[in-house]
């Protein structure tokens, strides 16, 4: 009797032993398989994902694009350095081969307390170390409305100009740093335009279409004051 008592104390030391080992050798797998996963390149494929930021990188680490939800919007990069820049919108930016923001698309929308919509798209590419030297944007503002293309002269300089003390000094004093040359789009009026501006953002000549119909080209002096207008009747 006794050594059958000795005989099963062994064999439960022995199956706890096996346990153990068979614990260990399924803990290893599993670390394997992780480290497997990590290490391996390879495509993932997901049925849906919900997230609230998505950075791309190069293997560097360099910033190339950046997709977020209103919350975590990131401010403007310079070269991969952050800048704070608040904007209260969700979307896409674009970033050069240096991290340096290069456009995007921005977005936002909401019945504002007024009742009105408020909402706002913007699609926009950058010059070097700029900023948006043309844009495709549509607004909804208190009543008004209108979405055009736009073409604009931007600073010259190696300085982002928004960023800089020189831009915040030339703002002060009327010089911007970006300054529209061309709309084409429908303006408040919800007439159809083409306009085309000087070199200080003046309108000098436009081709209008009214709702109604009516065609003109009109020419301005500096002042936006009509000097001489072309219609169909003459």
């Amino acid at each position: 009797m006794q050594d059958l008592e000795v005989e099963l104390s062994r064999l439960r030391k022995s199956h706890n032993r096996l346990k153990v080992l068979v614990g260990s050798i399924l803990l290893c797998m599993c670390s394997a398989l992780l480290i497997g996963a990590t290490l391996i390149p390879g495509n993932a494929t997901f049925a849906s994902i919900d997230v609230q930021r998505i950075n791309i990188r190069e293997p560097d680490g360099t910033l190339r694009l950046t997709i977020s939800n209103k919350s975590s919007f990131p401010g403007a990069f310079i070269k991969n350095k952050e800048v704070k820049h608040p904007r209260d919108v969700a979307g896409f930016l674009f970033f050069n081969d240096e991290g340096t923001e290069q456009g995007g698309l921005i977005y936002n929308g909401r019945l504002a307390s007024n009742g009105k919509p408020s909402s706002g798209l913007s699609l926009t590419f950058d010059r070097y170390q700029q900023d948006q030297q043309m844009q495709l944007l549509g607004v909804d503002d208190d009543g008004t409305h209108f979405a055009g293309l736009t073409f604009n002269d931007v600073a010259d300089g190696l300085e982002r100009p928004v960023f800089s003390a020189k831009d915040k000094a030339e703002s002060a004093a009327g010089n911007h740093a970006i300054t529209k040359r061309l709309f084409l789009g429908k303006g408040p009026s919800q007439n159809s335009t083409l306009q085309l501006l000087d070199g200080e953002g003046k309108p000098r000549l436009e081709l209008r279409v009214t709702p109604a119909g009516e065609a003109r080209i009109v020419f301005l002096d500096p002042n936006g004051k009509p000097t001489r207008e072309i219609t169909g009747e003459r």
